[in-house]
């Protein structure tokens, strides 16, 4: 009977996406438009998002928590390159905390959505339950908070002979507890945060560990203990405290970012001789630890406290950079002809990226690819209304850029409530702007799924600016109505 009800609202806001991400712009949508009424929708029975998702060994942040945490709540736990499970309590602790709990729908899958121009909302096609009934539910404006990528399933290449394995083999995606890598052989296939996670871990128990990559990824080093907030909170009020090393890392992670795009090959020269410090003379760092791009070409890999380097050094685990041949009934044949023993093999070899969850979208009838829009300050769809889409940042926390667009989002609101307009749509009205892809990143998960994402401009509010002091300025100080953005009653 409730659902039936249910169905028959019109929310003013329907948050998709109950993670980091949804539960933040929730929170923001209660403290700058209380008045709104929203509901928040989770295809899943449990909130979380990535941090109840993934229950593999080890799973942590691979960014610090005072930027990959909210803006107006501080991280009060000692690490700041957490665990998955301290994440997740900081999460479900927010929610709870700003009275969110009973405003999430639970094991609701939000599969399309149709605009209405005539009557200024959506229409959101719904599977509820474990039975995935079919319902409607309707808004003003809808947040998308789905993340990027398919919780379902993760990327897995099709490898040759996964049949003839006499082991177990599992993605990390899908860790389950009957995985057993005590006193077994590992094979670890990836070369990405997850198999860097995952190493250190794995090695504590297993007879070896052995991380097979096609290529090279840059790795640092960082302790998982910021040492200056650690002072900080000792001498100031937990607020300020943390407001202070949040901006201490933004700038910092800019200024390295900075460096390593006008200086690639000093910036690759210094990683290289770090993780060179952290093996010592033996392991052949420019063969296993050298890529072949330039510094943030591709993400860097985050290892803290050195733990990886330090599992290499003591014989618990090993790097073998090349191809795959096909698997065999005892582990990897390369294409070497050298065979790898194991008796499980962890193919971490990333994930299956999509826009938006996944969803269907349509405006007055007409529908809508999200490859030919263009993404209106990284957030917002050409030609799609009241609809905003959070994506972090690919070179720093991705709660900087998500915290920033829901405080977008709030002053949209606010400032269509004031001026009595039901529609905004980002609408592209200057020919000279000239399409590109959307993410500028070589690596292959990113590569292979580019085709599913809005493509951005050469010239602002088209342009992904990828730095959070110009996206501050503009998300909260420039304009509304920018020439971009129409407003209609």
């Amino acid at each position: 009977m409730e659902n039936k009800q249910e169905d028959k609202v019109v929310f003013d806001v329907l948050i998709v996406g109950a993670g980091l991400s949804g539960i933040g712009a929730a929170v923001h949508l209660r403290q700058r438009c209380p008045e709104r009424r929203l509901a928040i929708l989770e295809g899943r029975a449990e909130s979380g998002g990535t941090w109840d998702l993934f229950r593999y060994p080890g799973v942590r942040s691979d960014s610090d928590m005072y930027t990959l945490g909210y803006g107006f709540k501080p991280w009060r736990a000692a690490k700041s390159i957490a665990d998955g499970p301290a994440i997740l309590h900081y999460i479900r602790e927010t929610a709870t905390e700003h009275g969110l709990d009973a405003h999430i729908r639970y094991q609701h899958k939000v599969v399309s959505a149709a605009w209405s121009s005539a009557d200024a909302r959506w229409t959101v096609n719904i599977l509820q339950g474990a039975d995935a009934q079919p319902i409607q539910m309707h808004c003003q404006f809808l947040l998308m908070c789905s993340g990027y990528y398919r919780y379902d399933r993760g990327y897995l290449p099709a490898f040759e002979g996964m049949a003839d394995f006499a082991g177990h083999i599992v993605h990390p995606q899908h860790w389950t507890p009957d995985v057993q890598w005590a006193d077994k052989r590992v094979v670890l296939i990836g070369s990405g945060a997850t198999a860097v996670t995952l190493l250190p871990e794995l090695a504590k128990q297993a007879t070896h560990v052995t991380l097979l990559q096609r290529s090279p990824t840059y790795m640092v080093s960082r302790p998982a203990v910021d040492r200056v907030a650690v002072w900080l909170n000792r001498y100031l009020p937990t607020k300020t405290a943390y407001a202070l090393t949040r901006w201490k890392n933004v700038l910092m992670g800019m200024f390295f970012y900075r460096l390593a795009k006008t200086r690639p090959d000093g910036f690759a020269r210094k990683l290289i001789e770090g993780v060179q410090q952290q093996l010592g003379p033996d392991i052949d760092v420019r063969k296993h630890f050298t890529p072949h791009y330039k510094p943030w070409d591709q993400r860097l890999c985050l290892v803290p406290h050195g733990d990886l380097f330090q599992s290499i050094r003591q014989g618990k685990a090993s790097v073998v950079t090349e191809q795959i041949e096909r698997f065999v009934r005892d582990g990897v044949l390369l294409k070497n002809g050298q065979t790898l023993p194991a008796d499980l093999i962890v193919t971490a070899t990333g994930l299956d990226l999509q826009a938006l969850g996944g969803i269907n979208l349509s405006v007055d009838g007409k529908p809508i690819q999200v490859r030919d829009c263009l993404g209106y300050k990284g957030m917002m769809l050409s030609g799609v209304p009241n609809l905003a889409n959070v994506f972090g940042y690919t070179n720093a926390s991705w709660t900087l850029k998500s915290d920033l667009t829901s405080q977008y989002v709030c002053r949209l609101l606010n400032h269509m409530a004031k001026t009595g307009t039901r529609q905004c749509t980002p609408t592209l009205a200057d020919s000279t702007v000239i399409p590109a892809r959307s993410v500028d990143f070589s690596s292959g998960y990113i590569q292979r799924s580019l085709d599913r994402f809005p493509q951005q401009g050469n010239k602002p509010p088209w342009r992904l600016h990828q730095n959070y002091l110009l996206d501050l300025l503009a998300f909260k100080f420039g304009r509304l109505d920018d020439g971009a953005m129409v407003f209609t009653r």
